[in-house]
Formats: structure tokens, sequence, C-alpha cells
């Protein structure tokens, strides 16, 4: 493929993660798309389906920071092209099954492989793009997430309709293995000119790193580690719960749900893209880029708590158009936060804090899970959406008073601060 010079090539390469996220989230999110045949199918009650929904989330937090790990130590091709196949595995094998252990084994499996996905896009896109278009290149990848959410219900809705719900797993099951083949045919890593020109090193490989031990000695490993327990519960009560809320709490049907539930992941990519192409302007006009991505989250995060007013105005309309805010909120911190963590760890650790931070992300939507499902049983949801409305201030809190560059090397740190944060 002599024609893909690397400017072609990359922006290919951006086009596959994207395609590969995109079938990533539609996979996890057809379960909340059943939610209400699944139970019936398998005589489930809410604590059921949170069961259900903790077994891919238990299994995705335990397996991020191994394949964070795995990402810096065996790159992202075969990562990525690893993640891609075992996730299609499982989507085909949940649709094949006719009982509910099986079947929560496939989601547990498809747990297990789907964080390969997010490590290896962020090491993919820290050593193919330049600063000044990282953010952007990050999140258009990443926005796979939201398109895979907002085609999801039409799509879901329209197989299981048509056909029956096993075909919803199956069809994407079969497109995500045509990915893994584009994905190892195209893919390489940059040429030494780019991987100067992106990280400035001679090879991606060549930049002081800090052990594994070290890591964990960091503050700001310990702050992103917080901001995403804290944060990431609300973006999982977007996947897992608002399909099965519209269609339980506000009367949609499937069908409606088809139709109007792609609404608040479209206004998700569309916050989460644009607020990321703004912190890209905020550094071009002369912001350090650290500090861009902190105004532009904390801005983010003032709208958020809009989501408290969601028990008040129960018309699904006002639903769709409150979550429509919150999840744009949602995109916009976890696209760049992957961007935060890229300029403020070395290149060698980059897919090591990504996943145990994501793996920590899906830790507190566990728990945060759990209380949703004995919540919604007993007393109702207003204290959920309560809760909710206070998770991203403090993120904010958070990411000013703990996050800073850290580079191996004491002093040396602190003369990074001074010029990056």
């Amino acid at each position: 493929m002599a024609f893909l010079t690397p400017q072609r090539r990359r922006w290919i390469i951006l086009a596959l993660i994207f395609g590969a996220i995109v079938l990533n989230y539609f996979d996890r999110q057809i379960v909340s798309i059943l939610k209400p045949t699944l139970k019936t199918e398998f005589s489930l009650d809410d604590r059921g389906y949170a069961l259900l929904v903790n077994v891919f989330a238990v299994c995705y937090a335990a397996m991020y920071p191994v394949a964070g790990w795995l990402v810096d130590r065996f790159g992202a091709r075969s990562l990525m092209l690893a993640g891609i196949v075992t996730w299609s595995i499982a989507c085909l094998g949940a649709g094949l099954t006719r009982a509910f252990t099986p079947f929560a084994a496939f989601r547990g499996l498809l747990g297990l492989a789907e964080p390969m996905a997010f490590p290896a896009q962020l090491r993919v896109v820290t050593i193919w793009f330049p600063g000044t278009l990282r953010a952007t290149a990050n999140s258009l990848s990443v926005a796979g997430s939201s398109i895979g959410a907002i085609i999801a219900p039409p799509l879901v809705a329209w197989l299981a309709l048509t056909f029956n719900w096993h075909v919803a797993f199956i069809i994407p099951g079969i497109l995500g293995l045509g990915v893994a083949l584009l994905w190892w045919l195209i893919y390489r890593d940059p040429p030494l000119d780019v991987a100067q020109a992106t990280t400035g090193l001679g090879t991606p490989t060549q930049a002081a790193e800090f052990t594994w031990s070290q890591l964990w000695g960091t503050r700001t490993l310990w702050g992103i580690l917080l901001i995403r327990f804290c944060s990431d519960p609300v973006w999982y009560f977007c996947l897992f719960w608002l399909p099965g809320y519209l269609q339980e709490k506000s009367g949609l049907t499937l069908a409606q749900i088809g139709l109007f539930g792609w609404i608040p992941f479209l206004a998700a990519d569309i916050g989460g893209v644009s607020s990321s192409a703004w912190s890209d302007w905020l550094v071009k006009r002369g912001f350090a880029p650290l500090r861009a991505r902190k105004v532009m989250l904390t801005t983010m995060a003032a709208f958020a708590p809009v989501c408290a007013l969601t028990p008040h105005l129960p018309h699904p309309a006002a639903t769709l158009v409150l979550f429509s805010v919150v999840a744009a909120a949602c995109l916009s911190w976890l696209f760049t936060l992957s961007v935060v963590i890229a300029e403020t760890f070395p290149l060698a650790n980059v897919g090591s804090v990504m996943g145990i931070a994501a793996g920590f992300g899906a830790a507190g939507a566990i728990i945060f899970n759990t209380y949703v499902g004995r919540m919604m049983e007993t007393i109702g949801s207003a204290q959920i959406f309560a809760v909710m409305a206070l998770l991203h201030p403090l993120a904010a809190l958070l990411l000013w008073t703990m996050v800073r560059p850290e580079r191996p090397g004491g002093k040396a740190n602190s003369t990074a601060n001074l010029q990056i944060a």
C-alpha cells in the first residue's frame, strides 16, 4: 500500500479506530435497549438486571489495567486486533445462547475484551498526531462510542422487532470480525520522522518512564483515578439505565426508543468533539495545553447538574433534553481526560495510566450501578439524579488540585509543572 503516505495513513487508521469503537459501544448498548425483553426472557427484576450489567462491568474494570499494561508492553496493533476479535466473538456467542448463565458469561467475555480498544487508541493518537491536533483526533476516534450508542437504539429495535433479539447480537459480531481484518491489513506504527514530530523522540519507546510502582507514587495518577471513579458512573447510567428508564418510567415503547433514544448520544458526540476542538483552539491561541484542557472540562462540568431536574420533569421529551446536556458533558470529560493523560505522563506509561484510570471508572460505575438497582425498586429515582448532579463538579475540583505533568526525576517535574499546567 505504497499510496498510503503517513499523512493519509494516520487518518485512515483514525477511521478504523472510529469503526471499531462504534461496534465496541454498539455491542455493550444492546442489553440496555432490550432491557424489558431480556428481563422477560430470563425472568429478571431490576436487581437481576443490575447483576447482569455488573457481570460486564466487573470484568471490564478488572481487565482495564491489564489491557493498558499490555498495550505499553506489546503495542497497539496486536492488542487492538485481539480486542476486536474477542469482543466480536462474545457478541456472537450472546446472540446464539438461550439461557441466562451462558448469556451472562459472554457478557463477561465482552467486558474482558472491550478495554483493549481505548489504551490502544490513545497510544495511536499520541504517536501519530501532534499536540495541536491531538485532542481533536482523539475525540474524533473516540466519538465512535456515542455514534455506536446513537445507531444502536433504532438498529437494535428494528432487528429485534423484525427478526428476534438474538439477531441484534449476531449482526454486529459479524461486522466486528470484518473490522478486525481491515485493522490487521492497514495499521502500522509511524515512521521515525513522524514519531519525532509528534513525540519528540526517535522512536516511541525511547522516553524516560516510570516503573509500575513509581506510577502509584504520583499525585496526578491518584487525581485521575478519583476523577474517573466519581465521573464515569454518570456516563454508565446513560448507557445502561437511560433507555430502560425512558421505557419503564416515561412510557416510551421499544419502537419509540428506536425513534428517539439516540438523541442524547448524538448530543454527546457533538458536545464531546466540539469541546475537544475548542481546547485545541485554546492551545493554538497560546494557552498551555494542560490549562486549556482544564478550562474546557470545568466549563462542561458546570452543565452536568441539570440531571437533578429529571424526576421533576417526567415527560420523555424533557428527559431527552436534560440527558442530551448531561451526555455532552460526560463525553467531553471522557474524550479529553485521555488527552490529559497523554500530556501529563511519559509516552511509555500512557497505556498503563489509561487502563488503571478506566478500571477505577468502571469500579465506580459498579458501585453506583448497584445503588441504582436498589433505589429504582425502593424509594424511586430522585436520590440517584441528585447524586449524579454533584459528580462532575467534584471531578473539576480534583482536576485543578491534583493533576499536573509528571516526569521521572523529582526537580524536573517542578519546572515542567510551571511551563505546562
